[in-house]
């Protein structure tokens, strides 16, 4: 049974429609299929499909994003790579089942594949913890990421997750720092990392797997530090505000590479990932191949410089940073200064405050 969103009941009852067609011997006094009309209702259906989707608002992406139907890690495990071999446990805790990690073959290669997983139905769903992961979870993947660092394998990373899992067992077990030690983790590996955004990436939970070389992002997914509703309540007290948050935030594909947080799109079949798994499978195939070959010519220390530099250069393009190309420090440098004494407005309000601190020191 298909699952439908609340902006898709015209293609629900289209699609209704079609399946009758395609099957007239359950309907009295029909006895012959009429091709023709099945060619136009699917016509139909394809021109609705691309008009929706060509004009998602960010709230309707994040919906499409967190479709219960849409492929999960465990899809792309099973079907991208070949050999795969399952590791678990973090050597200090246990197992955290709401990540897949293991060692597999890509194209022939070695690769360490790391996969947030939701689960496919009620029962996987709750035993991979809808995809939010422990402290556990966290320090699992650091083995296994220097692992691979020791052995110069590349890593590829699928993350889909609402967040960290933030209850009173996780965070007495150091939640925190195990997200902190593995996006420091993530900083320093000297081997090609690609992080694939294939539905939510939701706060520290995702980021901490995604400080990656490359960051690539499905079409309808979404990457944001906080859940619309959680914004929503926040900055209004209000949840139902999840539209006004979801804008704020650009967590859509396109705002993200706009703002050179992503550096690539995946095309999606039309109407969604969960329309067409044989093309999406093929799409991320395709951009896998290609990433991983462009590491191919590049040092490990280039590799390094690359990834930190990324970092570095997020939010710097309209700033007072020049020659972003080559940073290596967050340090501003001589020539940026006087950029800074240049500028009036800076000028007159470095002198104001000095004044004002000198004024409060001779009151005192």
């Amino acid at each position: 049974m298909k699952n439908y969103l609340n902006f898709e009941t015209e293609i629900k009852d289209l699609e209704n429609e079609l399946d009758k067609l395609k099957d007239p011997y359950n309907q009295e006094g029909l006895s012959e299929v009429d091709t023709q009309k099945i060619s136009s209702t699917q016509t139909e259906i394809d021109e609705k499909l691309k008009n929706i989707y060509a004009n998602l608002d960010p709230w309707q992406t994040t919906m499409v994003a967190r479709h219960e139907d849409r492929p999960k890690a465990k899809f792309f495990i099973d079907n991208l790579f070949d050999d795969f071999i399952s590791l678990s446990g973090d050597r200090y805790y246990g197992e955290d089942k709401s990540v897949l990690t293991g060692f597999a073959k890509f194209n022939g290669k070695s690769v360490l594949v790391i996969g947030q997983d939701k689960g496919e139905d009620l029962d996987s769903r709750i035993e991979r913890n809808f995809g939010m992961m422990r402290p556990e979870g966290y320090r699992k993947t650091i083995r296994l990421m220097n692992l691979a660092n020791k052995f110069n394998i590349p890593i590829i990373s699928f993350i889909d997750t609402p967040g960290a899992y933030p209850g009173v067992g996780a965070e007495e077990r150091g939640q925190a720092e195990a997200i902190a030690k593995s996006i420091e983790c993530c900083m320093e590996l000297k081997v090609p990392t690609i992080a694939i955004i294939i539905g939510e990436g939701g706060s520290g939970g995702a980021i901490a797997l995604a400080s990656s070389n490359k960051v690539l992002m499905l079409e309808n997914a979404i990457y944001s530090v906080i859940s619309p509703e959680g914004c929503a309540t926040i900055l209004w007290r209000d949840p139902k505000k999840m539209l006004d948050a979801a804008k704020a935030m650009k967590l859509s594909a396109k705002d993200l590479l706009k703002l050179k947080v992503i550096d690539e799109i995946i095309d999606e079949p039309l109407g969604g990932a969960h329309r067409d798994r044989d093309i999406m499978l093929n799409n991320v195939r395709q951009i896998l191949t290609k990433n991983l070959n462009y590491f191919d010519e590049l040092s490990s220390e280039e590799i390094m410089n690359e990834r930190k530099n990324k970092f570095l250069k997020i939010g710097r393009n309209d700033g007072f940073m020049t020659g972003t190309e080559d940073l290596s420090t967050l340090t501003i440098k001589k020539n940026n200064l006087d950029q800074i004494f240049k500028s009036k407005k800076i000028l007159f309000s470095i002198i104001t405050g000095l004044i004002l601190i000198c004024t409060i020191f001779l009151i005192i």
